[in-house]
């Protein structure tokens, strides 16, 4: 094994302890924490400012709509 490590492909350089390994497992830190923050926002439900007023527009719209069709009689 060690002979096929030397001879063909130079392996050791993705290892923990090289520059490039290093540069791997803090690419894959980051991924994994991008993937787990948007498993963990999308669970949530979070709603943006947008969507917040989008949905009072909507809601009051709504309601005006309403009104018109059945006016309270004084």
């Amino acid at each position: 094994m060690e002979i096929f490590l030397n001879s063909t492909l130079n392996l050791k350089i993705f290892s923990p302890s090289e520059p490039l390994g290093i540069f791997i497992l803090v690419l894959g830190l980051i991924f994994s924490t991008l993937i787990f923050y948007i498993i963990y926002a999308v669970s949530t439900n979070k709603e943006s400012l947008d969507d917040k007023k989008i949905r009072t527009k909507k809601e009051s719209l709504q309601q005006e709509k309403i009104g018109k069709l059945f006016p309270k009689k004084k």
